[in-house]
């Protein structure tokens, strides 16, 4: 049992590299763009693939047409990762829209500002503490 599992990993991280270079020399569709292969799960009985897919876009309409056009384009990419991989049963594909890395982009940037907030106030705060100390100390 525990060597199925570690087979079905391995076509995983095989079946992603090839997916990755289909996509990016391969497909010539417009519509898809820019695409990175994020992660893939493949069924027990390589069957099935789920492709976890990020796209640059953060609009969410353009992200499902994106998805839309691998979706159409799924059985043409899954004939020529056939090609390039050793397998008697190519698994069927499956594109997963994967917002986590979008969403780290986003909270890095949240996180960023907010220091740069605190470090303008701090500088604020300690340009005021210098004047009030300067002031404090021509009254004497």
């Amino acid at each position: 049992m525990a060597r199925e599992f570690s087979r079905t990993r391995r076509i995983a991280q095989q079946l992603q590299q090839e997916l990755a270079q289909v996509l990016q020399r391969d497909i010539k569709d417009p519509r898809i763009g820019m695409v990175t292969v994020n992660d893939v799960e493949v069924s027990r009985d390589l069957s099935y693939a789920k492709v976890f897919v990020t796209f640059f876009e953060e609009d969410s309409k353009l992200v499902e047409e994106k998805l839309e056009a691998l979706t159409t384009a799924s059985g043409y990419v899954r004939s020529l990762v056939a090609g390039r991989m050793k397998l008697r049963v190519m698994p069927e594909l499956r594109f997963v829209y994967d917002a986590s890395l979008v969403e780290g982009m986003r909270m890095s940037n949240l996180v960023t500002r907010i220091i740069h907030d605190d470090e303008a106030k701090q500088q604020k705060h300690n340009g005021k503490d210098k004047t009030d100390t300067a002031d404090s100390e021509g009254e004497e």
